[in-house]
């Protein structure tokens, strides 16, 4: 039967989601559990490969055992095989043409900010430190620039190879709470390092490091130049998949 299984894990100690040779990765630990459980060799297909650092709050995956556990259960029966760091959430039967990553209709990703002088060891694991309040209505003239579907060349890792670079990104919301805030993204995929790229543009174009002209001729001419660094992988959450 094929299972479902909803994922939350800190990235903070793995090397991505996908198995790397001499590396610790979220896919190595899930598959080591499920051996230790089903005493079967399993492979663990997930929506998508996060990058090392990069966390998870609703990461899914999709994998197929000959396992009398209950599907409803086999979350809980897996947890006492995983490091405290991976957590599975929930777990149910799924049909057996589901595919948890091109079964996926939308994603959405959020990239977290705190405000301070100097680094807060409680909360950098999750969120990247900034010293600058944003302008937030520049913010939102760059959403509004960014939400549709474009050509995000400009916005991905250089030298990346795909077979096109237009993505649709759906809706795109500032979070502000006291402490600082978060960006989210919802699209139907994503480049590489498109969303750390997306969020690190608005808040440059926020504290008027960038101008809205250098984010328009980043979109249009598909030079990552016009552009900041990309974010740090230590911000950002996948935070949820839609299949419907």
């Amino acid at each position: 039967m094929r299972i479902m299984l909803t994922l939350s894990y800190d990235g903070t100690n793995y090397s991505g989601f996908q198995i790397q040779e001499n590396q610790n990765t979220v896919q190595q630990e899930l598959e080591t559990a499920l051996y230790k459980l089903t005493g079967e060799k399993i492979t663990v297909t997930a929506s998508g490969r996060t990058d090392a650092g990069v966390h998870a709050l609703g990461q899914v995956a999709h994998f197929d055992t000959e396992s009398s556990i209950p599907p409803k259960n086999f979350y809980k029966a897996l947890n006492g095989f995983l490091p405290k760091d991976i957590r599975a959430v929930n777990s149910k039967r799924a049909d057996k043409d589901f595919n948890a990553r091109k079964s996926a209709k939308k994603k959405t990703y959020k990239y977290n900010f705190y405000y301070s002088k100097v680094d807060n060891p409680l909360l950098d694991r999750f969120a990247l430190r900034v010293s600058k309040k944003p302008n937030f209505k520049l913010m939102a003239e760059g959403i509004n620039l960014l939400v549709g579907e474009h050509d995000f060349k400009a916005f991905s890792k250089t030298g990346s190879s795909v077979k096109t670079t237009v993505r649709t990104v759906y809706s795109i919301d500032i979070e502000r709470h006291k402490r600082g805030f978060s960006v989210s993204i919802t699209g139907s995929g994503f480049l590489y390092n498109m969303v750390r790229i997306i969020a690190g543009a608005l808040y440059d174009l926020g504290t008027e490091k960038i101008l809205v002209k250098d984010l328009i001729d980043a979109l249009t001419k598909g030079d990552r130049d016009f552009l900041g660094k990309t974010l740090p992988p230590n911000g950002l959450v996948l935070y949820s998949v839609d299949y419907r």
